[in-house]
């Protein structure tokens, strides 16, 4: 969707969701020395300034990044994700270091890559492509693309390396998304079987998610784990949860995440949210 720009909603609770999670899948590749590569199918900007104008104009890192920014009591989990966070902000005051930046998930992957790692970033927005192909500029091991993000991805199947992560993380602005992603998982399992695959979704009162999930859920693919995280009562108007479907997810990821979803929704939700959920839909 050529209209949608993610810094206005850059660093808000489904941002916290997805990228911790993101954060961990990549510290799981990191453990062997094997290199591994990253595909990305909406890319977005690298960095967004929430002091800019379209952070400022919505204010959603409030209720995301920013309630979290000065707090001590971390679960060991959540530190992966925040020391990405850390590593743009180096600005000062009486305070401590100032929030200012946010890394979106071009950025995330990257930093935590190493020199045999190879990504592949597709944006379609012209803006968005500028300004992250800028960001990558004299990085060797990023490539950034101005193509459509399904057809750019599968078209690199299977990448080299042959393990590594695949994040769909679209807008869902047109409905019909809901259905391309779930034909675009058989078709990246059809070409690269080993592939883990996060899906992040929003959550709304339509519930369009819902038919997406059961379809992946019945594909015959095997492995697929459901985190979804609630920050606001389920009447709500705008998006009240985040969700992240997880495809032959790295081991003991499931753990890892169990042991900060409680400390997240305490920090960030409101009182009349639902519990979040994790669970296994299709087990190995």
């Amino acid at each position: 969707m050529l209209s949608y720009q993610h810094g206005f909603h850059a660093g808000n609770f489904a941002d916290v969701h997805k990228h911790m999670i993101l954060a961990l899948m990549l510290e799981a590749l990191n453990v062997k020395e094997k290199p591994w590569s990253y595909l990305e199918t909406h890319g977005g900007s690298a960095l967004y300034d929430l002091t800019d104008e379209q952070a400022q104009k919505t204010g959603e890192f409030l209720g995301g990044i920013s309630k979290l920014w000065d707090k001590k009591d971390l679960p060991e989990a959540f530190r992966t994700y925040i020391k990405q966070v850390q590593a743009v902000n180096q600005d000062t005051d009486d305070q401590g270091v100032k929030l200012r930046f946010y890394p979106g998930s071009p950025s995330i992957a990257a930093m935590m890559s190493r020199d045999s790692d190879h990504l592949a970033i597709m944006e379609l927005h012209p803006a968005e492509y500028q300004r992250v192909k800028q960001h990558f500029r004299g990085q060797s091991q990023v490539a950034v693309h101005h193509r459509d993000g399904y057809e750019g991805v599968l078209s690199m199947m299977p990448p080299k390396p042959n393990r590594g992560l695949v994040l769909i993380d679209p807008s869902y602005e047109v409905k019909t998304e809901y259905q391309q992603v779930a034909k675009f998982i058989k078709q990246i399992y059809g070409r690269w079987p080993n592939a883990s695959v996060a899906i992040w979704y929003p959550i709304l009162r339509a519930g369009h998610h819902k038919e997406m999930i059961d379809k992946i859920a019945g594909s015959g693919i095997r492995k697929i784990y459901q985190s979804e995280l609630f920050v606001q009562d389920s009447g709500s108007e705008r998006m009240f949860g985040s969700g992240m479907l997880l495809i032959n997810p790295p081991w003991q990821l499931d753990q890892k995440i169990a042991s900060v979803i409680p400390w997240l929704y305490q920090a960030l939700a409101q009182p009349t949210a639902a519990e979040p959920q994790g669970t296994w839909l299709v087990p190995e």
